[in-house]
């Protein structure tokens, strides 16, 4: 393969890692954007932590429409905000403009049971020029890959559960306010939890309209569905705060989070299928307190039972490795909205 050729869009906390991780597997940068003015114009090597200039500066997401194909990159890198609403038009420009995308919004691991009007448009244009738009990420391995290899060793399945937690602080300020984080318990009712006491008809018509706010593990269970082959009959979603027993500063909301007011959110999503195999997955996102740290538990239940735990993981570094490792997948993947269950599983590159 050709030196692969990225355009980074996003150039926050997780940049940095995606950015030198495709330098360091031999592949390019030709281009960079972000929204923020104290990035714009620099050289992408003061994001990365370069000491050499690379001779690639940070330009205004607005001029990406008019610019972006003439960077002539293979696939851009887009890690910005969590949902699709947010990241429509971005996704669209790439694939009204031929080129390939992968995203870290987690919305977009698996849209179609969250945002199918959306992700359908975006589908129609990315097949009319011929790319792939995709999400991954932390989820794709670690709640999706993983835990279908273990399926793959078990005889019968009845249930499957996981719990995994992340620390909001390491993923920028729009992730951490869709979690809730900093409000007050009354305000959380309102903003976040109250969004899912509803009947399983008005869910199917936000769904539907597209004004639907999916936690994480929503589209998780959608993509482990998929995978596996299975046919949900229902799924539901609770949004519970989290708080810590101190006041905790938050650096990225730029605020201290009050005793009692919520850190964060415990989302729980309960999916039922045809099949009678039921996927219950908890993700946990929040400010952490100094005794607090990263989780992953998974355990599938049937013929035999096996539990999977990782501790501690590098769910950054993971993220965006898991991102990168991915470009060889999205740029020879069929044009479209191509979700990565469909994909192969992600492979380790020594370099493109």
């Amino acid at each position: 393969m050709s030196k692969i050729k990225v355009v980074q869009i996003g150039c926050g906390k997780m940049s940095k890692y995606t950015m030198r991780y495709v330098l360091e597997k031999g592949g390019e940068i030709v281009g960079a954007y972000d929204i923020n003015p104290k990035v714009i114009g620099k050289d992408i090597s003061k994001i990365i932590g370069l000491r050499n200039p690379i001779g690639v500066a940070v330009s205004d997401v607005k001029t990406l429409d008019a610019t972006i194909k003439k960077t002539k990159a293979n696939v851009a890198i887009v890690t910005t905000m969590s949902l699709m609403s947010d990241l429509y038009d971005v996704l669209m420009i790439c694939a009204k403009n031929g080129i390939n995308a992968i995203t870290t919004c987690e919305e977009a691991f698996y849209p179609w049971n969250s945002s199918e009007k959306l992700t359908k448009a975006i589908d129609k244009v990315a097949k009319e020029h011929n790319c792939t738009i995709a999400g991954s990420g932390y989820q794709d391995v670690y709640w999706g890959n993983l835990i279908t290899t273990i399926c793959g060793s078990t005889h019968k399945i009845t249930k499957i559960k996981g719990k995994s937690s992340y620390n909001v602080e390491d993923y920028g300020i729009a992730l951490a306010e869709v979690h809730g984080a900093g409000l007050t318990l009354k305000e959380f009712d309102k903003q976040i939890a109250a969004a899912d006491n509803i009947s399983d008809e008005e869910r199917n018509a936000l769904i539907k309209k597209g004004e639907f706010l999916p936690s994480y593990m929503w589209n998780v269970n959608g993509w482990l569905a998929s995978q596996l082959g299975l046919h949900v009959t229902r799924q539901t979603q609770k949004c519970v705060p989290q708080t810590y027993k101190t006041d905790l500063k938050s650096s990225t909301l730029g605020l201290t989070i009050p005793k009692g007011n919520a850190t964060g959110m415990s989302a729980v999503v309960t999916t039922t299928t045809k099949e009678g195999i039921v996927i219950e997955s908890e993700c946990i996102g929040k400010v952490y307190g100094p005794d607090e740290f990263d989780c992953n538990e998974w355990t599938v239940y049937g013929e035999p039972d096996t539990t999977v735990v990782v501790n501690r993981p590098a769910t950054v570094e993971l993220t965006c490795a898991t991102i990168v490792n991915r470009l060889p997948d999205v740029i020879k993947a069929p044009a479209g909205y191509y979700t990565t269950e469909k994909m192969e599983r992600s492979h380790f590159h020594i370099q493109f």
